[in-house]
């Protein structure tokens, strides 16, 4: 077995259908044991959430407010993999696939309130008295010593993982999507090649890695008041922008909305009948890559946001567990929902082809949005979109791998992880990324194992903060 094939093996195990089972099940136990809090209390959610938006908030020292730490959680989870991601899963699952992703979502919001609660009870402060918390501190103050490994193995995987999913195949993305866009307008500089270490990459590529590199220099040596003051910035623009074009090409191919729900519903559970042939794609395929999709888009289960949200200056457990739904919710069901809409309508429309069960990704997207944006304005929208989401998520992730190196090696040690991180921009425009996207994704997906024991071991404590809650809600009225 070749090192490239056992990197595939590893990634097929950390995304198969065990790991995958067990992220929807902790779902559905915690759905159970809060009587379905996602769904009775949403309007909660909602208006404790987005409905203070507005509203002036201050943090203290070593803290974000809860707006900037929802910002932050969302820069990492809404990412390329809203785009190119659900594109493929589409491509490769069928329309059904959509379905099983909107399954995970509407248990994993359970989930990540699940995670970002435990994270405010059991968060610390560190050597700089900043609020640290996450999979790694709920492990050790919620379940205690004895379970330690668990932690340290939780902070390997992301330590690690950051530097691919969070980092080099961001670079990556930024680069072929500001090349596309440079292209679309007549220039060449994509095509500029230069040959390095055995790889071939474009200037354009090199450029944006050391423009990366000197953008998360400055913003991550300002700690996690200035990630969070960014992000706040960044994530309501790159969403908007994103949301308006989407619904644009929706509403413009509105007569096939009717028709897309239909082969979503129906190819959930016969895909032949959704596509009206023999494509290849199982009902097993369907639900693997639709539920892969969603775990993987929305992070619920993974243990990354609730990192970013231990620092809220939020002293209620529950009130920013409540941040955890709004996310799911807004990745997943919004945003991902609008990409496979944008590609399913533009299909049946004829606006668009491409040949089921093989391989998507953004193109698909660009040529949608191009069919009714007009071909260089399309490619421009999602060049900026794509740019913004891969920028937000190296910011976001850059907070997750030091926090995780800080809790393995400590507070001081953690400026060796940030500098080797702020170089591995530059260093990772210029890889060839196949099997180093395997190697982050699987060991991202391994992330979510130790994290998921320690949520289920500690679900009687979320129970208990959620009735302590309401009872004093109840109390207040």
């Amino acid at each position: 077995m070749t090192v490239s094939e056992f990197i595939t093996k590893l990634d097929d195990i950390a995304w198969g259908a065990v790991v995958l089972c067990l992220l929807v099940g902790v779902g559905i136990i915690l759905s159970i044991s809060t009587h379905f809090l996602q769904f009775r209390k949403f309007g909660y959610a909602m208006k404790n959430t987005v409905g203070k938006v507005f509203k002036k908030q201050k943090a203290g020292k070593g803290e974000v407010t809860p707006l900037q730490a929802l910002t932050t959680a969302l820069a990492a989870t809404v990412g390329t993999g809203n785009i190119a991601g659900v594109t493929g899963a589409i491509v490769i699952g069928g329309p059904g696939a959509v379905f099983w992703m909107w399954i995970s979502a509407l248990f994993g919001m359970c989930t990540k309130f699940a995670e970002v609660t435990l994270a405010v009870k059991y968060r610390e402060r560190n050597d700089k008295g900043d609020w640290v918390g996450g999979p790694m501190y709920y492990i050790k103050n919620g379940l205690g010593q004895g379970f330690g490994w668990l932690s340290v193995l939780f902070c390997i995987f992301g330590a690690l993982a950051a530097f691919g999913i969070g980092n080099a195949t961001q670079v990556q993305s930024i680069g072929e999507s500001i090349g596309s866009a440079i292209n679309a307008l007549g220039g060449n500089v994509q095509g500029t090649m230069i040959h390095f270490l055995g790889n071939d990459f474009t200037l354009c590529n090199l450029i944006v890695g050391i423009v990366v590199a000197v953008i998360v220099a400055l913003v991550l040596f300002g700690g996690i008041k200035r990630i969070g003051a960014v992000t706040e910035k960044i994530v309501p623009v790159m969403a908007l922008v994103y949301i308006i074009a989407s619904l644009i090409v929706i509403f413009a191919n509105i007569g096939q909305i009717g028709h897309v729900f239909g082969m979503i519903f129906k190819g959930a559970f016969n895909a032949e009948a959704a596509l009206g042939g023999a494509f290849g794609i199982t009902i097993s395929t369907s639900i693997t890559k639709g539920i892969a999709r969603g775990c993987f888009s929305n992070e619920a289960g993974l243990g990354s946001a609730p990192m970013a949200h231990a620092a809220s200056s939020e002293s209620n457990p529950v009130k920013q567990g409540m941040f955890g739904i709004f996310e799911v919710f807004m990745d997943t069901i919004v945003i991902c929902t609008l990409t496979s809409l944008v590609v399913l309508c533009s299909f049946c429309s004829g606006n668009v082809s491409f040949e089921w069960g093989t391989s998507g990704g953004a193109a698909i997207v660009s040529a949608s949005l191009s069919s009714i944006l007009g071909g260089g304005f399309g490619s421009i929208i999602l060049a900026v979109c794509l740019a913004l989401f891969a920028l937000s998520t190296i910011l976001s992730w850059s907070l997750y791998g030091t926090r995780c190196f800080e809790y393995l090696f400590g507070t001081k040690a953690s400026i060796g992880y940030k500098i080797v991180f702020i170089l591995f921009a530059i260093v990772g425009a210029t890889l060839s990324l196949n099997d180093a996207w395997n190697l982050a994704d699987a060991l991202n997906g391994f992330m979510a194992i130790p994290n998921l024991i320690a949520i289920l071991t500690l679900s009687p404590v979320v129970v208990k903060l959620v009735r302590e809650h309401f009872e004093e809600q109840k109390r207040l009225k």
